[in-house]
């Protein structure tokens, strides 16, 4: 890998401002969120989305499924079925404008998991990721600060389970409880498993308040140079949706790169 393609959320509502936008500051990508009501309901939203999405070309878009509530292994089987057709209805819309990745999460926006099937859970994703696999779309499940995927071991064994491959939010990493009490290091989030990292979420930290920028390039070099010996990890999101946020990122970004293509490690 040459270099990684620095991809930013799509934080205007209109495709072609967030196209200038992303062109003019040299983002190589979208990383574009779809939400439940974002899914077409009828052929002709379908056409429309189709075709706002396509003129997005030719930058690259990936996509990021945000589905709170859409729990493939919740303990109700009716409500596990119905997130499961849920995360197929996006995977359909996806291979239709020929995308190739999907973010997906467990536990999104829930305390615990309790009322959550660890078992189901994994079916569901298997079978998730399976179907993804059928249209030619990775499906990479990404670690969140709490649940299941914030504890390196669980996130490990759910990617290697099910045939996932894997989206490392650094934010997230960063405050998960088993980073914060000393018991596993960021880096445990994908050294078991450095080849089915395809993509990172990069900022500083979640908080309360949301997606924090760092404050310098020093608060990201550590987990940079982490990403960095992850051999197919090439994706990197700017996940902050405020302008400002994400161009003070965006710089520090660059000057880590920048600094390790004038110093390139022995």
């Amino acid at each position: 890998m040459n270099g990684p393609k620095l991809a930013c959320p799509n934080f205007y509502p209109d495709v072609l401002n967030l196209k200038s936008f992303a062109r003019d500051y040299g983002f190589h990508g979208i990383d574009w969120t779809l939400r439940p009501e974002d899914l077409p309901k009828s052929p002709l939203e379908e056409r429309r989305l189709v075709n706002s999405l396509s003129r997005l070309a030719p930058l690259e878009v990936r996509f990021h499924l945000f589905f709170p509530g859409n729990e493939v292994g919740h303990a109700d089987a009716r409500k596990a079925l119905s997130a499961r057709n849920t995360f197929c209805a996006a995977l359909d819309l996806i291979s239709k404008v020929s995308g190739r990745f999907a973010t997906v999460h467990l536990g999104l926006g829930r305390n615990s998991m309790e009322g959550i099937s660890w078992d189901g859970s994994m079916a569901g994703l298997r079978d998730v990721a399976t179907k993804a696999r059928q249209s030619g779309i990775r499906v990479c499940l990404e670690n969140l600060a709490t649940g299941w995927t914030g504890r390196p071991d669980l996130f490990e064994e759910l990617i290697r389970k099910t045939g996932s491959w894997g989206t490392l939010d650094i934010g997230h990493a960063r405050v998960c409880r088993s980073v914060r009490n000393g018991s596993h290091d960021v880096a445990d989030f994908a050294l078991p498993h450095p080849e089915r990292i395809l993509s990172a979420h990069v900022y500083h930290e979640e908080t309360k308040a949301g997606h924090t920028p760092p404050e310098c390039s020093f608060d990201l070099e550590d987990r940079l140079l982490l990403l960095q010996r992850l051999p197919l990890c090439d994706w990197w999101v700017l996940e902050l949706r405020d302008e400002t946020a994400l161009l003070q990122t965006l710089d520090y970004v660059r000057e880590f790169l920048s600094e390790r293509t004038a110093c390139p490690a022995v």
